[in-house]
């Protein structure tokens, strides 16, 4: 059933009940209203007739009967349609009148009542006479169904009142309720037609004047873009998950083959000299780490690929550094590692990001930065620069050449000799760019070397953080 048919019924329904219910608290009131006016009536006649009744009781005490008869035809003129009696104090009837009930034990001592006798009834006020030495009492009567006659006709009005409301107020209601939802109807064919492909921007929210449609199209816009966000991060993973798979089969392919190779050789020449079999161990151990360290680092891209703003917060970059040099430390104890940090220096970061970042960065160093026969020398040095944090990680190996500073950090680029993957300078420059920095890779000052030079925005006292950068896939295939 339609919203405005729903209004229509329950405007015809409820508008009848709502006259009778007045009825039912006006009708007592116009009772008592007709019966006061008829009270007021009686009293208006009661006080007509006590000169003429006074004196009838007089001439009835004195013995004057036709003073008797006059007065009692002035009491009669008096009267009018009215019933009157009127008696002494030993109860003689003196007077008898007009229409009132047969008998007399009915009536009231005083004031005023509605007595009933063979289905009539009557309004009757009693005033005492005194007349001198003698008393009496006079009676004045009048029909009690002129009320009630008209309290019925009250009661037949109401019934054609309500009988009338009912179908007129349902028709008003309906009108007025197909007017006041046609917005809403306007925004459910709109809502109908909406197609989920072209997202939320077609869905534009304009102001209708009616709170709730309004209120209701807002929360349709909040949903579809909130909808839109959640296709993109359901679409942004599908892509990670795809390159995440493209690039492990196509890495893995190497590492995969010489594993199987070496296991075809131990598992066809059983007898084979110790010398090889060390050799070949030592190989598979060398291609079981490598493929290790070659997931780690597709799985942290892949996280980096999907973080989220809500995992950011405020971080302290030089606490972070100091625990990131004691881990390298504890992780390459022939290597050596000099720090000079600031007390503090708060950045706008994800942290376990940023540790990714510190952990590639100085195991690249530490790997890296020695030279023959030599440990690792590695100095770490952090400072605040302005409104930046600037970190410089220099090391004493053999550098890198100018034609290859910028594709250190492409994905699966390293020596033909390293040991690594080839995707920690990746990492570090995925999580200096999600945290709106830049890293750059030159000579050491003074000295042979690399330096690998990280800067990143400090979190400003008042200012708002800053937002994420645009998602960028480093798992896929091109070069960043």
């Amino acid at each position: 059933m339609k919203l405005s048919t729903r209004i229509a019924v329950g405007a015809a329904l409820l508008v009848p009940l709502l006259v009778a219910a007045a009825a039912a608290l006006l009708l007592p009131l116009v009772d008592a209203d007709l019966h006061r006016r008829q009270d007021s009536r009686l009293n208006d006649r009661a006080a007509a007739l006590l000169p003429s009744a006074r004196a009838l009781l007089t001439a009835d005490t004195k013995g004057r009967p036709k003073a008797e008869q006059n007065q009692q035809r002035k009491v009669l003129d008096a009267a009018l349609d009215a019933g009157v009696r009127v008696t002494s104090a030993d109860g003689t009837l003196l007077l008898a009148a007009g229409s009132q009930p047969d008998d007399p034990q009915l009536l009231p001592g005083t004031g005023t009542m509605t007595i009933r006798q063979h289905g009539q009834s009557w309004r009757v006020l009693a005033v005492k006479l005194n007349s001198g030495a003698t008393t009496g009492t006079l009676w004045v009567l009048s029909p009690a169904g002129e009320p009630a006659a008209e309290l019925r006709a009250v009661r037949r009005r109401v019934l054609l009142v309500a009988l009338l409301a009912a179908p007129l107020s349902g028709l008003i209601a309906f009108a007025l309720a197909e007017r006041a939802t046609l917005p809403l109807r306007r925004l459910g064919r709109r809502a109908a037609a909406l197609d989920p492909r072209t997202g939320h921007a077609v869905f534009a929210h304009t102001r209708t004047g009616t709170a709730e449609v309004d209120e209701l199209s807002g929360a349709i816009a909040l949903l579809l873009s909130r909808y839109d966000e959640q296709a993109a991060r359901t679409e942004q993973a599908l892509d990670t998950a795809r390159s995440f798979s493209s690039a492990a089969s196509h890495e893995l392919r190497t590492p995969l083959m010489s594993l199987r190779t070496n296991l075809d050789v131990l598992s066809a020449h059983p007898d084979l000299p110790a010398a090889d079999r060390a050799e070949i161990l030592a190989e598979l151990q060398q291609d079981h780490a490598r493929t290790a360290d070659l997931l780690g680092a597709l799985s942290m891209l892949a996280r980096g690929d999907l973080v989220e703003v809500s995992a950011f917060g405020p971080v302290d970059f030089a606490e972070l550094v100091d625990a990131a040099v004691a881990e390298a430390a504890r992780r390459h104890p022939q290597a050596v590692f000099r720090t000079e940090l600031p007390p503090e220096a708060r950045v706008f970061g994800w942290d376990a990001g940023l540790r990714i970042l510190l952990d590639n960065l100085l195991g690249n160093a530490a790997v890296h930065g020695g030279g023959a026969g030599r440990p690792a020398e590695v100095d770490v040095r952090l400072r605040v620069d302005g409104g930046t944090a600037h970190l410089t990680v220099d090391d004493r190996g053999p550098g890198i050449p100018p034609a290859e500073r910028a594709a250190v950090f492409h994905r699966f680029h390293r020596r033909p000799d390293s040991p690594g993957s080839g995707l920690g300078l990746t990492l570090v420059a995925q999580q200096t760019a999600l945290h709106r920095g830049f890293v750059t890779a030159t000579t050491r000052p003074g000295a042979p070397g690399c330096r690998l030079d990280v800067r990143l925005p400090l979190l400003g006292v008042h200012a708002p953080p800053p937002r994420l950068p645009s998602p960028t896939a480093w798992l896929m295939p091109k070069e960043h």
